[in-house]
């Protein structure tokens, strides 16, 4: 289990030597790469900078407010102003990870689907080079659109059917903010890992809990690999970049962790 959680890991450093071996993949990453410029320019200039500038100016509220009632106490209780504007400092620091985990996972989410066909080819350039062959059940151009569609809208349903408890989770005083939090992040990298393993399964025409079940069925590898991969993408700038590379690493985690149990699993 430990060996398979390690794995998971592995595998967007894996998919870098192969394109390093490998140079003629290359030319599959610009089109998704240039996607993801266009829309990552977008979603900072409306997400992430304006957010960053509320962070700033609410450390500057608290560090005001902090000297106005300091000034009014005791000279010995002078050590407060350090703890406080330290937390504040803290809880910004907390804010700003937060932020970039989801404008990543927005980037992700926007990013994946209009780049869908190139990012598909990536995959099935990456699939051949692993296993041969890539694999496609042919059901037509408005049917695959269909389906890209379908898929996007069962990641949301399913999605609000964990997340809306969740939510409720939040009120209730027995139930720790750990245990929510931990929750929230198995929520979030099964998203995330339903995205990147999906090229291999979509081509073979998968019904979404088929998708469900390679998950449940490589765990605690694709829970790892789920993990580096939100991480990756929530780099600022180098998710421009870390996105398509881990479209091609989550084919080769399924080229060589699912591909050889499909007969076991059950489709």
């Amino acid at each position: 289990m430990v060996c398979g959680f390690i794995a998971g890991i592995t595998y967007p450093f894996l998919t870098l030597r192969v394109f390093w071996r490998s140079p003629s993949l290359l030319r599959f990453l610009l089109v998704p790469v240039a996607i993801n410029i266009i829309v990552g320019i977008l979603l900072y200039a409306s997400l992430l900078f304006p957010a960053w500038n509320s962070l700033n100016a609410l450390t500057s509220s608290i560090d005001t407010g902090v000297d106005r009632l300091i000034a009014d106490l005791p000279a010995w209780l002078g050590f407060l102003d350090d703890l406080i504007v330290s937390l504040a400092y803290f809880f910004r620091f907390l804010l700003l990870i937060i932020l970039f985990l989801v404008t990543g996972f927005i980037l992700l989410q926007f990013g994946t689907l209009l780049g869908a066909p190139w990012y598909g080819q990536l995959s099935e350039e990456m699939e051949r080079f692993r296993l041969g062959e890539a694999k496609i059940v042919e059901v037509g151009f408005i049917r695959d659109i269909w389906r890209a569609i379908l898929f996007e809208l069962k990641k949301l349903v399913f999605w609000l059917a964990i997340a809306i408890p969740l939510l409720v989770l939040n009120f209730l005083p027995w139930v720790g903010s750990l245990v929510i939090t931990i929750l929230w992040i198995a929520l979030t990298t099964t998203i995330v890992g339903l995205d990147f393993l999906d090229g291999p399964s979509e081509r073979r025409r998968f019904k979404f809990r088929q998708k469900l079940e390679i998950l449940w069925r490589t765990f605690p590898a694709s829970a790892s690999f789920s993990l580096v991969c939100w991480g990756l993408v929530s780099i600022p700038f180098i998710n421009l970049v870390t996105v398509p590379i881990c479209v091609a690493s989550g084919t080769l985690f399924w080229c060589d962790r699912v591909f050889p149990k499909l007969r076991m699993l059950s489709f």
